[in-house]
């Protein structure tokens, strides 16, 4: 695990291979000025020796220079190591989300994706700093303070060795008790992560049901088992302390005592047994930072193994292999298609044999009750998610051999969800094709109905929109959506419910453009209200995840019971008149 992470440092090799060396030199540094200490006391002062008193006095100076110095510069060593550490991790689980699928993010969770970026890096970015200071420190400084301890007094060392394996032990048990809580903090910050989250993204629909006060209680269950796996963990940690600081004052009166009768029978000098005290401190000091860094080190454990499990994970939709790929036409093809959202498992199929060809340059509408896998449908064809059986094909070729950003780029589609990212309105229409002029950017802005009034704002296309176009109605959400695909000028133009919040007239304008300006693209649409699909070359009814009939309005109103309940059912509550 150490060696993986290592392999994160690149560019930063150098930070991190200098860091311990500079500590080191800092630690024997700072171990040398009790010795130096020593021995002013015992050459020069208990013998009145002021040359001595100077040398040895200037060499502690210098020392205590040199470990200023190497000290601040092991600092900013480490922290750059530790920073790029992280950004490097970062980017690593970045690039991966972005080549997962709508099934492999669904199988993480978004909340669960951002705390692994977030946190779970953070952990391991102070794991890094710790082990290159603090740990590198300890162990050197307890080497170091062992082998100075034993050339003055092997004998009071013992006292060192017998204290030791218990604080070891300890210490040993300790990470094992606290591991599995480690673990289990990070999957209840995940759920604390998701409730905030949840919480934001549904704020007006929170309002708009007065259930604040379900909410306030959502979040404190889940900010409560965050807070009592987090004290159950921290409590064990805490429980360290006294038990270290025992045998710190054991050990301590253990040396004094021995110490003292070898001062009184001539066998060690005060200064020297001073000294000895003060390495023994160091020691047992050292060995407690060892212990609070491998407990760190057992909480970035955890996060380590859940940061490689996104790294590592295989998209479940990978790109094909072909590039002998046909023009772009928007021939589409459903042959015998079933698909089910759990590829394993005990998942239900929410689609069973479909059949279906979509001609190039055909209107198509989709339509049926909740539920029924209209948008389950559409998915399939850019590859959202993978057919559970059967093929889904453009322009003859099965989606699967396609490499992804070329089936991607002959598809545009406009989702149930309107997402529209901060930035101006022609930041965000230029996301359906970077190189578009300007020109075709009014003109995917007028089909779409959206021109008069991004022209009503002052700054017109360079009007800001806040994070998710909060700023905007959804109407005008939605018109702007379908003008960012609508630059793209793809083969196959996909609309799932895409004009549910602008009015009848306004989406028969926008109906009226794709005809006159995309008459090539082939149009799928998924609609609720019949006066949107009537005007379809071809209409599919689908029914409990399956093709019940196809055909054009007047068709269907003669030969389907399914799509006549539909027509009839908004012709009674005025559907087609809102």
């Amino acid at each position: 695990m150490l060696r993986r992470i290592a392999s994160y440092l690149k560019g930063y090799a150098g930070y991190a291979a200098a860091s311990p060396v500079l500590v080191t030199l800092e630690t024997v540094c700072q171990l040398a000025i009790p010795l130096l200490m020593a021995q002013i006391i015992a050459q020069g002062i208990e013998q009145e020796n002021m040359p001595a008193i100077w040398k040895y006095g200037a060499l502690m100076v210098v020392a205590a220079i040199i470990a200023t110095i190497t000290g601040g510069l092991a600092a900013r060593c480490a922290a750059y190591a530790a920073q790029g550490l992280g950004a490097n991790l970062r980017r690593a689980e970045f690039e991966k989300i972005a080549s997962f699928s709508f099934a492999d993010i669904d199988r993480f969770s978004s909340s669960s994706l951002i705390t692994r970026m977030t946190n779970d890096v953070t952990n391991i970015q102070n794991v890094c700093m710790v082990c290159l200071r603090i740990l590198i420190r300890a162990v050197t400084m307890l080497i170091a303070s062992v082998a100075l301890t034993l050339t003055i007094s092997p004998k009071l060392t013992l006292v060192v060795v017998v204290i030791l394996p218990i604080m070891a032990g300890a210490l040993m048990l300790l990470m094992k008790v606290c591991m599995p809580l480690f673990e289990k903090m990070q999957q209840a910050l995940d759920q604390l992560n998701e409730t905030v989250q949840e919480n934001l993204i549904a704020v007006r629909v929170v309002k708009s049901y007065v259930r604040e006060n379900r909410e306030r209680d959502k979040f404190k269950q889940a900010n409560d088992n965050f807070t009592s796996t987090a004290l159950r963990a921290m409590l064990r940690m805490v429980a360290m302390q006294p038990m270290m600081t025992i045998c710190m004052a054991a050990a301590i009166v253990l040396v004094m005592y021995n110490g003292g009768n070898m001062v009184l029978g001539g066998e060690l000098d005060i200064a020297y047994l001073q000294t000895v005290v003060g390495y023994i401190m160091q020691i047992l000091m050292s060995l407690m930072m060892v212990g609070m860094a491998l407990l760190q080190y057992s909480r970035a454990q955890a996060s380590t193994r859940r940061v490689f499990e996104v790294i590592d994970a295989q998209p479940a939709i990978a790109d094909g292999g072909r590039t002998d790929l046909p023009a772009p036409r928007g021939r589409v093809e459903f042959r015998d298609v079933s698909f089910r959202y759990q590829s394993e498992g005990a998942g239900e199929d929410v689609l069973h044999h479909v059949n279906l060809t979509v001609e190039p340059g055909e209107f198509v509408a989709i339509v049926g009750g909740t539920g029924t896998g209209k948008s389950s449908l559409v998915n399939l064809i850019p590859r959202f998610y993978d057919v559970h059986g059967g093929q889904v094909l453009v322009d003859g070729v099965d989606v699967r051999d396609y490499p992804l950003d070329g089936l991607r780029g002959r598809v545009g589609m406009v989702l149930q969800n309107n997402v529209l990212f901060s930035g101006t309105i022609r930041e965000n229409l230029l996301w359906g094709r970077e190189d578009a002029a300007e020109e075709e950017l009014i003109q995917a802005a007028k089909d779409a109905q959206a021109y008069d009034f991004i022209m009503s704002f002052p700054d017109g296309f360079d009007t800001s929109l806040d994070q998710g176009g909060v700023n905007v109605s959804g109407g005008q959400k939605q018109r702007l959506c379908i003008a960012r695909a609508m630059v793209r000028k793809p083969a196959v133009l996909i609309l799932d419910d895409s004009t549910s919040a602008v009015d009848s007239a306004t989406e028969g304008r926008i109906r009226e453009s794709f005809r006159e300006n995309l008459k090539g693209t082939t149009v799928i649409i998924i609609a609720q209200r019949i006066s949107s699909v009537q005007y379809a070359d071809k209409i599919v009814v689908l029914d409990e995840g399956t093709v019940a009939d196809v055909g054009t309005h007047d068709e269907l109103m003669k030969s389907s019971k399914i799509y006549k309940e539909i027509y009839d059912s908004q012709q009674e509550g005025g559907v087609e008149n809102g």
